[in-house]
């Protein structure tokens, strides 16, 4: 294992040193998710769009319905909050956390 691949740990006064994976080393940095943009939750398809670009919702108003596995998903409003773009329509499929509303 090459040195770049290595870190040294210190516990309780001994120091460690151990190899990383090429898998850890490819992992994708995290990056906290924006509450400004809301993406699917699971994989499926857009049964229901209530909102359109413009509208101002309240807290518990219905967004969308995402049918998944034969189940239909309404997901509601999380917050006052007026919807800046809709990246979707009615029918489409859509993957796991693909975006499809964003609020201002």
């Amino acid at each position: 294992m090459e040195n770049a691949n290595k870190k040294s740990l210190l516990v309780d006064g001994t120091r460690y040193e151990t190899g990383l994976t090429k898998k850890y080393l490819r992992r994708k940095p995290y990056t906290p998710k924006d509450p400004k943009k809301f993406t699917a939750f699971i994989p499926g398809v857009i049964h229901s769009l209530f909102v359109k670009a413009g509208d101002s919702v309240k807290k518990g108003d219905p967004l969308l319905i995402l049918e998944a596995m034969k189940m239909k998903n309404r997901v509601t409003a999380h917050d006052d909050v007026k919807i800046k773009a809709v990246h979707i329509v009615t029918g489409q499929r859509v993957a796991k956390e693909e975006l499809l509303l964003e609020f201002e």
